[in-house]
Protein backbone atom coordinates (compact mmCIF):
# COMPACT_ATOMS: atom_id res chain seq x y z
CA UNK A 1 0.00 0.00 0.00
CA UNK A 2 2.84 2.47 0.99
CA UNK A 3 1.20 3.71 3.38
CA UNK A 4 1.63 3.71 7.04
CA UNK A 5 -0.88 2.37 9.13
CA UNK A 6 -3.65 5.20 10.68
CA UNK A 7 -3.44 5.10 14.21
CA UNK A 8 -7.48 5.46 15.27
CA UNK A 9 -6.56 6.04 19.24
CA UNK A 10 -9.60 9.30 20.01
CA UNK A 11 -10.45 12.81 18.92
CA UNK A 12 -7.91 13.90 22.50
CA UNK A 13 -4.85 12.29 20.49
CA UNK A 14 -5.33 15.01 17.77
CA UNK A 15 -3.30 17.53 19.84
CA UNK A 16 -0.09 15.68 19.94
CA UNK A 17 2.54 17.33 17.84
CA UNK A 18 0.18 20.77 17.05
CA UNK A 19 1.49 23.80 17.77
CA UNK A 20 0.50 25.50 20.63
CA UNK A 21 0.28 29.12 20.17
CA UNK A 22 0.48 31.81 23.62
CA UNK A 23 -2.85 33.61 23.80
CA UNK A 24 -0.94 37.12 23.60
CA UNK A 25 -2.32 38.73 20.08
CA UNK A 26 -4.13 41.73 19.97
CA UNK A 27 -7.92 41.56 19.68
CA UNK A 28 -8.60 41.90 16.03
CA UNK A 29 -5.65 39.82 14.55
CA UNK A 30 -6.37 37.06 11.72
CA UNK A 31 -5.04 34.75 10.22
CA UNK A 32 -5.16 37.49 7.14
CA UNK A 33 -3.01 39.32 8.83
CA UNK A 34 -0.48 36.43 9.01
CA UNK A 35 -1.50 34.29 11.69
CA UNK A 36 -3.29 31.03 11.08
CA UNK A 37 -4.02 30.26 14.80
CA UNK A 38 -6.81 33.43 15.09
CA UNK A 39 -10.13 33.86 13.45
CA UNK A 40 -12.23 36.80 13.58
CA UNK A 41 -16.24 35.74 14.28
CA UNK A 42 -18.58 37.84 14.14
CA UNK A 43 -18.62 37.94 18.46
CA UNK A 44 -14.78 38.58 18.62
CA UNK A 45 -11.70 36.68 17.36
CA UNK A 46 -10.67 33.36 18.57
CA UNK A 47 -7.20 31.32 18.81
CA UNK A 48 -6.83 27.64 18.46
CA UNK A 49 -4.11 25.55 17.38
CA UNK A 50 -2.07 24.58 14.17
CA UNK A 51 -0.79 22.18 12.75
CA UNK A 52 1.16 20.71 9.83
CA UNK A 53 -1.68 20.26 8.12
CA UNK A 54 -5.10 21.60 9.70
CA UNK A 55 -6.17 24.23 11.98
CA UNK A 56 -8.29 23.39 14.80
CA UNK A 57 -10.62 25.70 17.21
CA UNK A 58 -12.53 24.41 19.96
CA UNK A 59 -15.02 25.12 22.31
CA UNK A 60 -16.51 28.04 20.32
CA UNK A 61 -19.58 29.55 21.79
CA UNK A 62 -22.30 29.76 19.30
CA UNK A 63 -25.23 31.05 21.82
CA UNK A 64 -25.53 32.68 25.27
CA UNK A 65 -23.91 30.66 28.27
CA UNK A 66 -26.85 28.77 29.58
CA UNK A 67 -27.61 29.38 33.57
CA UNK A 68 -30.42 27.88 35.50
CA UNK A 69 -32.36 31.02 34.80
CA UNK A 70 -32.06 29.93 31.14
CA UNK A 71 -33.77 27.08 31.32
CA UNK A 72 -35.87 25.19 29.05
CA UNK A 73 -36.08 28.39 26.95
CA UNK A 74 -35.14 29.15 23.64
CA UNK A 75 -30.95 29.54 22.91
CA UNK A 76 -30.05 33.23 22.44
CA UNK A 77 -27.22 34.64 20.66
CA UNK A 78 -23.60 35.12 22.19
CA UNK A 79 -22.44 38.20 23.56
CA UNK A 80 -19.46 39.84 21.53
CA UNK A 81 -16.40 39.34 23.52
CA UNK A 82 -13.11 41.62 23.92
CA UNK A 83 -9.81 40.16 23.41
CA UNK A 84 -8.90 37.07 21.78
CA UNK A 85 -11.45 33.82 23.19
CA UNK A 86 -8.85 30.55 23.29
CA UNK A 87 -10.35 27.95 21.37
CA UNK A 88 -7.31 26.20 22.22
CA UNK A 89 -9.14 23.38 23.87
CA UNK A 90 -12.88 21.53 24.05
CA UNK A 91 -15.91 22.90 26.37
CA UNK A 92 -17.43 20.74 28.73
CA UNK A 93 -20.50 18.45 26.90
CA UNK A 94 -24.34 19.29 27.89
CA UNK A 95 -25.16 17.84 31.18
CA UNK A 96 -25.06 13.85 30.84
CA UNK A 97 -24.38 10.39 32.48
CA UNK A 98 -21.48 8.23 32.15
CA UNK A 99 -21.98 6.31 29.32
CA UNK A 100 -20.03 4.81 26.08
CA UNK A 101 -16.27 4.80 26.53
CA UNK A 102 -15.60 7.28 24.49
CA UNK A 103 -18.25 9.82 26.32
CA UNK A 104 -17.97 11.79 29.35
CA UNK A 105 -20.24 12.57 31.92
CA UNK A 106 -21.12 16.34 32.39
CA UNK A 107 -22.99 18.80 34.68
CA UNK A 108 -22.37 21.50 32.56
CA UNK A 109 -25.30 23.45 31.51
CA UNK A 110 -22.99 26.10 30.18
CA UNK A 111 -22.38 23.87 26.85
CA UNK A 112 -23.35 25.42 23.76
CA UNK A 113 -20.14 25.44 21.72
CA UNK A 114 -18.66 23.86 18.58
CA UNK A 115 -15.54 23.21 17.41
CA UNK A 116 -14.65 23.95 13.68
CA UNK A 117 -11.55 21.94 11.58
CA UNK A 118 -9.67 23.09 8.44
CA UNK A 119 -7.34 22.80 6.60
CA UNK A 120 -4.18 24.14 7.19
CA UNK A 121 -3.21 27.46 5.23
CA UNK A 122 -4.87 30.71 4.88
CA UNK A 123 -8.36 30.78 3.78
CA UNK A 124 -7.99 31.22 -0.34
CA UNK A 125 -10.71 33.01 -2.20
CA UNK A 126 -12.41 29.70 -3.26
CA UNK A 127 -14.54 28.59 -0.13
CA UNK A 128 -15.15 25.04 1.21
CA UNK A 129 -17.59 23.05 1.75
CA UNK A 130 -18.81 23.00 5.36
CA UNK A 131 -20.22 19.35 7.13
CA UNK A 132 -21.79 20.18 10.33
CA UNK A 133 -21.80 16.86 12.61
CA UNK A 134 -24.39 16.26 14.96
CA UNK A 135 -23.47 13.60 17.49
CA UNK A 136 -25.73 10.66 18.47
CA UNK A 137 -26.41 9.55 21.98
CA UNK A 138 -29.98 8.68 22.40
CA UNK A 139 -30.70 12.18 22.75
CA UNK A 140 -29.07 12.15 26.49
CA UNK A 141 -25.16 10.81 25.55
CA UNK A 142 -22.38 12.43 23.71
CA UNK A 143 -20.19 15.59 22.94
CA UNK A 144 -18.47 17.34 19.52
CA UNK A 145 -15.34 16.88 20.10
CA UNK A 146 -15.27 13.41 20.59
CA UNK A 147 -15.19 13.51 16.19
CA UNK A 148 -12.23 14.60 15.25
CA UNK A 149 -12.33 16.64 11.94
CA UNK A 150 -9.21 16.46 10.74
CA UNK A 151 -9.54 13.45 8.59
CA UNK A 152 -12.40 14.66 6.42
CA UNK A 153 -10.56 18.28 6.34
CA UNK A 154 -7.79 17.20 5.31
CA UNK A 155 -8.18 14.62 2.45
CA UNK A 156 -11.80 15.69 1.86
CA UNK A 157 -10.72 19.79 1.45
CA UNK A 158 -13.74 20.77 3.67
CA UNK A 159 -14.38 22.73 7.01
CA UNK A 160 -15.88 20.54 10.02
CA UNK A 161 -17.98 22.10 12.43
CA UNK A 162 -19.25 19.48 15.25
CA UNK A 163 -21.65 20.74 17.56
CA UNK A 164 -22.66 20.23 21.24
CA UNK A 165 -27.02 20.86 21.78
CA UNK A 166 -28.56 19.96 25.20
CA UNK A 167 -29.64 16.90 26.01
CA UNK A 168 -31.91 14.55 28.35
CA UNK A 169 -34.24 16.26 30.65
CA UNK A 170 -32.44 19.91 29.72
CA UNK A 171 -32.71 19.49 26.11
CA UNK A 172 -36.13 17.59 24.82
CA UNK A 173 -38.42 17.72 28.36
CA UNK A 174 -41.78 19.19 27.16
CA UNK A 175 -44.29 20.52 30.11
CA UNK A 176 -46.60 23.75 29.76
CA UNK A 177 -45.82 25.11 33.09
CA UNK A 178 -41.60 24.99 32.12
CA UNK A 179 -41.89 27.47 29.13
CA UNK A 180 -41.98 26.50 25.44
CA UNK A 181 -43.62 23.17 24.83
CA UNK A 182 -43.07 20.79 23.17
CA UNK A 183 -39.56 20.65 24.34
CA UNK A 184 -37.64 20.55 21.30
CA UNK A 185 -34.91 22.86 22.92
CA UNK A 186 -31.92 20.54 21.60
CA UNK A 187 -33.30 20.63 18.45
CA UNK A 188 -33.40 24.59 18.32
CA UNK A 189 -29.81 24.33 19.79
CA UNK A 190 -28.71 22.82 16.44
CA UNK A 191 -30.64 25.24 14.58
CA UNK A 192 -28.84 28.34 16.38
CA UNK A 193 -25.20 26.38 15.55
CA UNK A 194 -26.46 26.18 11.90
CA UNK A 195 -26.88 30.15 11.94
CA UNK A 196 -23.93 30.71 13.84
CA UNK A 197 -22.16 28.73 10.67
CA UNK A 198 -23.99 30.97 8.37
CA UNK A 199 -22.69 34.60 9.68
CA UNK A 200 -18.94 33.05 10.74
CA UNK A 201 -18.03 29.72 8.27
CA UNK A 202 -16.08 32.09 5.68
CA UNK A 203 -13.75 33.62 8.22
CA UNK A 204 -12.86 30.03 8.42
CA UNK A 205 -12.49 29.08 4.85
CA UNK A 206 -16.26 27.83 4.62
CA UNK A 207 -18.85 28.54 2.47
CA UNK A 208 -21.93 29.21 4.10
CA UNK A 209 -24.16 28.05 1.18
CA UNK A 210 -22.37 25.06 0.71
CA UNK A 211 -23.56 23.44 4.48
CA UNK A 212 -24.04 19.40 4.95
CA UNK A 213 -25.83 18.99 7.87
CA UNK A 214 -24.75 15.44 8.64
CA UNK A 215 -25.60 12.92 11.93
CA UNK A 216 -25.98 9.50 13.47
CA UNK A 217 -28.27 7.62 14.72
CA UNK A 218 -30.10 10.16 17.33
CA UNK A 219 -28.01 12.46 15.03
CA UNK A 220 -29.41 11.31 12.08
CA UNK A 221 -33.06 11.84 13.69
CA UNK A 222 -32.18 15.47 13.95
CA UNK A 223 -31.62 15.97 10.38
CA UNK A 224 -34.36 14.31 10.06
CA UNK A 225 -35.63 17.17 12.63
CA UNK A 226 -33.76 19.68 10.53
CA UNK A 227 -35.26 18.61 6.98
CA UNK A 228 -38.93 19.31 8.24
CA UNK A 229 -38.37 22.55 10.19
CA UNK A 230 -39.10 25.43 9.23
CA UNK A 231 -36.86 27.24 10.98
CA UNK A 232 -33.75 25.71 9.04
CA UNK A 233 -35.14 26.58 5.95
CA UNK A 234 -31.67 27.68 4.02
CA UNK A 235 -29.53 27.11 6.51
CA UNK A 236 -27.72 23.64 4.96
CA UNK A 237 -28.14 22.32 1.36
CA UNK A 238 -26.99 18.84 1.67
CA UNK A 239 -27.91 16.05 4.46
CA UNK A 240 -26.42 13.11 5.53
CA UNK A 241 -28.17 10.14 7.79
CA UNK A 242 -26.02 7.37 9.29
CA UNK A 243 -28.23 4.57 11.12
CA UNK A 244 -31.88 6.11 11.44
CA UNK A 245 -34.61 6.54 9.63
CA UNK A 246 -36.98 9.46 8.96
CA UNK A 247 -40.13 7.23 8.89
CA UNK A 248 -40.87 6.35 12.52
CA UNK A 249 -43.84 9.21 13.60
CA UNK A 250 -42.21 11.36 16.64
CA UNK A 251 -44.01 11.38 20.11
CA UNK A 252 -46.73 13.78 20.00
CA UNK A 253 -47.31 16.66 22.78
CA UNK A 254 -49.84 14.81 24.72
CA UNK A 255 -47.44 11.44 25.10
CA UNK A 256 -44.55 13.80 26.06
CA UNK A 257 -46.34 15.61 28.71
CA UNK A 258 -47.72 12.69 30.27
CA UNK A 259 -44.29 11.06 30.41
CA UNK A 260 -43.20 14.60 31.51
CA UNK A 261 -45.59 14.32 34.75
CA UNK A 262 -44.21 10.69 35.70
CA UNK A 263 -40.93 12.43 35.69
CA UNK A 264 -41.50 15.73 37.74
CA UNK A 265 -43.68 13.56 39.91
CA UNK A 266 -39.97 11.93 40.73
CA UNK A 267 -38.85 15.22 41.26
CA UNK A 268 -40.77 15.74 44.42
CA UNK A 269 -41.63 19.29 42.92
CA UNK A 270 -45.18 21.12 43.86
CA UNK A 271 -48.08 20.29 41.76
CA UNK A 272 -49.26 24.15 40.29
CA UNK A 273 -47.20 25.75 37.46
CA UNK A 274 -45.71 28.15 39.21
CA UNK A 275 -44.28 26.13 41.75
CA UNK A 276 -43.09 23.62 39.35
CA UNK A 277 -41.86 25.69 37.28
CA UNK A 278 -39.50 27.47 40.08
CA UNK A 279 -38.97 24.04 41.80
CA UNK A 280 -37.38 22.45 38.87
CA UNK A 281 -35.01 25.13 37.50
CA UNK A 282 -33.43 24.97 41.05
CA UNK A 283 -33.10 21.39 41.35
CA UNK A 284 -29.31 20.39 40.16
CA UNK A 285 -28.51 19.03 36.80
CA UNK A 286 -27.26 16.16 38.49
CA UNK A 287 -30.67 15.05 40.13
CA UNK A 288 -32.22 16.06 36.80
CA UNK A 289 -30.05 13.16 35.06
CA UNK A 290 -30.95 11.00 37.64
CA UNK A 291 -34.68 11.15 38.31
CA UNK A 292 -35.02 10.64 34.23
CA UNK A 293 -32.81 7.74 34.28
CA UNK A 294 -30.68 5.76 31.40
CA UNK A 295 -32.69 5.52 28.53
CA UNK A 296 -35.06 2.30 28.19
CA UNK A 297 -35.35 2.66 31.97
CA UNK A 298 -38.40 4.67 32.60
CA UNK A 299 -41.30 5.91 30.79
CA UNK A 300 -39.99 9.41 29.82
CA UNK A 301 -37.50 9.67 27.08
CA UNK A 302 -34.97 11.94 25.34
CA UNK A 303 -36.36 13.10 22.27
CA UNK A 304 -37.93 15.81 19.62
CA UNK A 305 -41.61 15.93 19.74
CA UNK A 306 -43.99 16.56 16.91
CA UNK A 307 -46.33 20.07 17.10
CA UNK A 308 -45.70 23.55 17.95
CA UNK A 309 -43.72 25.93 16.42
CA UNK A 310 -40.61 24.43 16.36
CA UNK A 311 -41.29 21.30 14.56
CA UNK A 312 -45.09 21.85 13.35
CA UNK A 313 -44.96 18.53 11.28
CA UNK A 314 -44.01 15.43 12.23
CA UNK A 315 -41.13 14.58 9.85
CA UNK A 316 -42.66 11.41 9.14
CA UNK A 317 -45.62 13.13 7.77
CA UNK A 318 -43.50 15.62 5.90
CA UNK A 319 -41.20 13.07 4.16
CA UNK A 320 -44.18 10.94 3.26
CA UNK A 321 -46.05 14.29 1.66
CA UNK A 322 -42.60 15.98 0.44
CA UNK A 323 -43.18 18.80 2.71
CA UNK A 324 -39.25 18.94 3.75
CA UNK A 325 -36.51 21.05 2.74
CA UNK A 326 -35.26 19.48 -0.63
CA UNK A 327 -31.65 18.80 -0.80
CA UNK A 328 -29.73 15.52 -2.04
CA UNK A 329 -29.59 13.01 0.96
CA UNK A 330 -26.73 10.40 1.35
CA UNK A 331 -28.71 7.63 3.79
CA UNK A 332 -27.29 4.44 5.14
CA UNK A 333 -26.93 1.51 7.57
CA UNK A 334 -24.46 -0.58 9.25
CA UNK A 335 -24.79 -4.33 8.31
CA UNK A 336 -25.15 -5.72 11.87
CA UNK A 337 -26.61 -2.18 13.75
CA UNK A 338 -28.44 -4.04 16.95
CA UNK A 339 -25.33 -6.11 18.00
CA UNK A 340 -24.07 -2.88 19.79
CA UNK A 341 -27.36 -2.73 21.71
CA UNK A 342 -27.18 -6.15 22.67
CA UNK A 343 -23.99 -5.61 24.06
CA UNK A 344 -25.54 -2.98 26.18
CA UNK A 345 -27.54 -4.98 27.52
CA UNK A 346 -24.48 -7.93 28.33
CA UNK A 347 -22.33 -4.96 29.59
CA UNK A 348 -25.49 -3.31 32.17
CA UNK A 349 -26.19 -6.60 33.09
CA UNK A 350 -29.74 -6.68 32.70
CA UNK A 351 -30.09 -10.05 31.46
CA UNK A 352 -27.94 -12.25 34.20
CA UNK A 353 -29.20 -13.86 36.96
CA UNK A 354 -28.29 -13.91 40.25
CA UNK A 355 -25.69 -16.76 40.19
CA UNK A 356 -24.22 -15.77 36.70
CA UNK A 357 -20.69 -14.30 36.00
CA UNK A 358 -21.10 -10.66 34.83
CA UNK A 359 -21.40 -9.48 31.89
CA UNK A 360 -23.15 -12.79 30.81
CA UNK A 361 -24.07 -13.96 27.73
CA UNK A 362 -27.84 -13.97 26.28
CA UNK A 363 -29.79 -17.52 26.58
CA UNK A 364 -31.60 -19.15 24.31
CA UNK A 365 -34.31 -18.68 26.90
CA UNK A 366 -33.83 -14.94 26.96
CA UNK A 367 -33.58 -14.60 23.33
CA UNK A 368 -37.31 -15.78 22.66
CA UNK A 369 -38.37 -13.52 25.07
CA UNK A 370 -37.20 -10.70 23.96
CA UNK A 371 -38.69 -11.67 21.10
CA UNK A 372 -42.12 -11.75 22.82
CA UNK A 373 -41.79 -8.61 24.24
CA UNK A 374 -41.41 -7.12 20.84
CA UNK A 375 -43.71 -8.81 18.73
CA UNK A 376 -46.14 -10.25 21.01
CA UNK A 377 -48.50 -11.86 18.75
CA UNK A 378 -46.82 -12.26 15.78
CA UNK A 379 -43.70 -13.65 18.06
CA UNK A 380 -43.59 -17.04 16.41
CA UNK A 381 -43.63 -15.79 12.91
CA UNK A 382 -40.09 -14.04 13.80
CA UNK A 383 -39.08 -16.69 15.49
CA UNK A 384 -39.36 -18.94 12.46
CA UNK A 385 -37.46 -16.92 10.32
CA UNK A 386 -34.71 -16.12 12.45
CA UNK A 387 -34.37 -19.86 13.97
CA UNK A 388 -31.42 -20.03 16.54
CA UNK A 389 -29.87 -23.02 14.67
CA UNK A 390 -28.92 -20.34 12.21
CA UNK A 391 -26.97 -18.69 14.45
CA UNK A 392 -23.58 -19.06 16.62
CA UNK A 393 -25.26 -17.13 19.45
CA UNK A 394 -28.79 -15.89 20.96
CA UNK A 395 -27.14 -12.90 20.94
CA UNK A 396 -26.23 -13.26 17.30
CA UNK A 397 -30.04 -13.76 16.40
CA UNK A 398 -31.64 -11.29 18.35
CA UNK A 399 -29.18 -9.13 16.46
CA UNK A 400 -30.20 -10.06 13.29
CA UNK A 401 -34.02 -9.95 13.81
CA UNK A 402 -34.02 -6.55 15.47
CA UNK A 403 -31.31 -4.97 12.71
CA UNK A 404 -33.95 -5.72 10.16
CA UNK A 405 -37.14 -4.77 11.56
CA UNK A 406 -35.50 -1.85 13.55
CA UNK A 407 -33.02 -0.75 11.54
CA UNK A 408 -32.67 -2.02 7.54
CA UNK A 409 -36.63 -1.39 6.77
CA UNK A 410 -37.38 2.08 8.18
CA UNK A 411 -34.29 3.39 6.64
CA UNK A 412 -34.32 1.55 3.33
CA UNK A 413 -38.12 3.36 3.24
CA UNK A 414 -36.80 6.21 3.97
CA UNK A 415 -34.70 6.12 0.93
CA UNK A 416 -37.31 5.11 -1.03
CA UNK A 417 -39.44 8.16 0.20
CA UNK A 418 -36.55 10.62 -0.71
CA UNK A 419 -35.60 9.86 -3.74
CA UNK A 420 -39.20 10.17 -5.42
CA UNK A 421 -37.95 14.06 -4.80
CA UNK A 422 -34.18 14.65 -4.24
CA UNK A 423 -31.09 12.95 -5.69
CA UNK A 424 -30.52 9.84 -2.92
CA UNK A 425 -27.41 7.94 -2.06
CA UNK A 426 -27.63 4.53 -0.35
CA UNK A 427 -24.76 2.79 1.15
CA UNK A 428 -24.92 -0.22 4.03
CA UNK A 429 -21.47 -0.67 5.95
CA UNK A 430 -20.65 -3.86 6.12
CA UNK A 431 -16.96 -4.64 7.29
CA UNK A 432 -17.91 -7.44 10.38
CA UNK A 433 -14.24 -6.85 11.30
CA UNK A 434 -14.80 -3.52 12.42
CA UNK A 435 -12.66 -2.25 15.61
CA UNK A 436 -14.85 -2.07 19.11
CA UNK A 437 -14.93 0.35 21.69
CA UNK A 438 -11.45 0.58 24.28
CA UNK A 439 -12.12 0.11 27.68
CA UNK A 440 -15.18 -2.31 26.74
CA UNK A 441 -16.82 -4.78 28.96
CA UNK A 442 -16.45 -8.24 27.34
CA UNK A 443 -17.81 -9.23 24.18
CA UNK A 444 -19.50 -12.27 24.00
CA UNK A 445 -20.00 -12.81 20.56
CA UNK A 446 -18.55 -11.39 17.19
CA UNK A 447 -19.76 -7.72 17.21
CA UNK A 448 -19.83 -7.43 13.82
CA UNK A 449 -20.49 -3.99 11.70
CA UNK A 450 -22.38 -2.57 14.51
CA UNK A 451 -24.04 0.74 15.51
CA UNK A 452 -21.20 2.97 15.55
CA UNK A 453 -19.03 1.22 13.67
CA UNK A 454 -18.44 2.90 10.52
CA UNK A 455 -17.75 5.84 12.59
CA UNK A 456 -14.05 5.59 12.88
CA UNK A 457 -13.29 5.10 9.50
CA UNK A 458 -14.97 8.73 9.01
CA UNK A 459 -13.44 10.52 12.22
CA UNK A 460 -10.61 10.27 15.02
CA UNK A 461 -12.19 8.77 17.70
CA UNK A 462 -11.37 6.04 20.56
CA UNK A 463 -11.74 2.45 19.01
CA UNK A 464 -10.08 -0.82 19.95
CA UNK A 465 -7.08 -1.26 17.59
CA UNK A 466 -5.64 -0.27 14.57
CA UNK A 467 -7.03 -0.27 11.09
CA UNK A 468 -5.41 -2.75 8.97
CA UNK A 469 -4.12 -1.96 5.69
CA UNK A 470 -7.66 -2.62 3.85
CA UNK A 471 -9.63 -0.76 6.78
CA UNK A 472 -7.37 2.00 5.78
CA UNK A 473 -8.53 1.70 1.82
CA UNK A 474 -11.98 1.75 3.05
CA UNK A 475 -11.86 4.62 5.04
CA UNK A 476 -10.24 6.85 2.46
CA UNK A 477 -12.60 5.71 0.07
CA UNK A 478 -15.28 6.97 2.47
CA UNK A 479 -14.04 9.76 3.15
CA UNK A 480 -13.97 10.70 -0.21
CA UNK A 481 -17.25 9.78 -0.18
CA UNK A 482 -18.69 11.50 1.93
CA UNK A 483 -16.75 14.98 1.24
CA UNK A 484 -17.74 14.34 -2.75
CA UNK A 485 -20.90 14.51 -1.51
CA UNK A 486 -20.81 17.44 0.60
CA UNK A 487 -18.23 19.16 -2.78
CA UNK A 488 -21.41 18.72 -5.22
CA UNK A 489 -24.26 16.37 -3.17
CA UNK A 490 -22.99 13.33 -5.12
CA UNK A 491 -20.13 10.98 -3.47
CA UNK A 492 -19.03 9.65 -6.87
CA UNK A 493 -15.20 11.01 -7.87
CA UNK A 494 -11.66 10.22 -9.48
CA UNK A 495 -10.37 7.32 -8.37
CA UNK A 496 -14.04 6.13 -6.33
CA UNK A 497 -15.98 2.89 -7.05
CA UNK A 498 -19.29 4.20 -8.95
CA UNK A 499 -22.10 4.98 -6.60
CA UNK A 500 -25.31 5.05 -8.73
CA UNK A 501 -28.20 6.66 -7.08
CA UNK A 502 -31.01 4.93 -5.28
CA UNK A 503 -34.55 5.06 -7.06
CA UNK A 504 -37.84 3.13 -6.42
CA UNK A 505 -36.97 1.13 -9.27
CA UNK A 506 -33.29 -0.05 -8.79
CA UNK A 507 -32.82 0.45 -5.55
CA UNK A 508 -29.49 0.69 -5.44
CA UNK A 509 -27.46 0.24 -2.28
CA UNK A 510 -23.46 0.80 -2.55
CA UNK A 511 -21.87 -1.80 0.37
CA UNK A 512 -19.03 -0.49 2.00
CA UNK A 513 -16.65 -3.47 3.08
CA UNK A 514 -13.11 -4.17 2.90
CA UNK A 515 -11.50 -6.46 0.15
CA UNK A 516 -10.76 -6.94 -3.71
CA UNK A 517 -14.26 -6.03 -5.08
CA UNK A 518 -16.11 -5.47 -1.82
CA UNK A 519 -17.26 -2.01 -2.50
CA UNK A 520 -20.36 -2.71 -4.81
CA UNK A 521 -24.29 -3.29 -4.85
CA UNK A 522 -25.57 -4.87 -1.79
CA UNK A 523 -28.38 -7.49 -2.10
CA UNK A 524 -30.34 -5.00 0.72
CA UNK A 525 -33.64 -6.03 0.42
CA UNK A 526 -33.13 -9.58 0.59
CA UNK A 527 -30.16 -10.28 3.11
CA UNK A 528 -32.26 -7.84 5.54
CA UNK A 529 -35.54 -9.87 4.60
CA UNK A 530 -37.71 -6.84 3.51
CA UNK A 531 -40.68 -8.88 2.37
CA UNK A 532 -40.87 -10.79 5.14
CA UNK A 533 -40.83 -7.82 7.36
CA UNK A 534 -43.22 -6.11 5.16
CA UNK A 535 -46.09 -9.03 4.79
CA UNK A 536 -45.29 -9.26 9.00
CA UNK A 537 -46.03 -5.41 9.59
CA UNK A 538 -48.13 -4.65 6.61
Amino acid sequence: MGKAKRNWIGAGAIAVGLMAVPLTAAAGTTGRDGDPAVVRTAQGAVRGTVAADHRSFQGIPYAKPLTKKLRWQSPQPAKPWKGVHDATKPAPGCAQPEGLPMDQPSEAEDCLYLNVTTPSGRPDKRLKPVLVWLHGGHFFLGQGDTWGGRKMAVEGDVVVVTVNYRLGPLGFLTHSGLGRAPGNFGIEDQQAALRWVRANVAAFGGDPNNVTLAGQSAGATSVCAQLAAPGSKGLFHRAVLQSNSCTTPLRTREEAEAAAEALIKKTKCGQDAAGVAACMRELPARKLIQVAGFPGESAWEAAPVAGGPVLPVDPAKALATGRFHRVPILIGATRDEYRAQVWGMERTHMLCAPDQKRPCALTDDQYREQIRAAFGARAARVLARYPLKDYKTPSEALSAALTDFQYARPILDTARAFSRYVPTFMYEFADRDAPFFTEAAPVTFATGAYHTAELPYLFAVGYSKPPTAAQDDLSDTMVGYWTGFAHKGDPNGRGLPSWPRFDTRAGHVQRLATGPGAIRRADFEREHRSDFWRSLMG
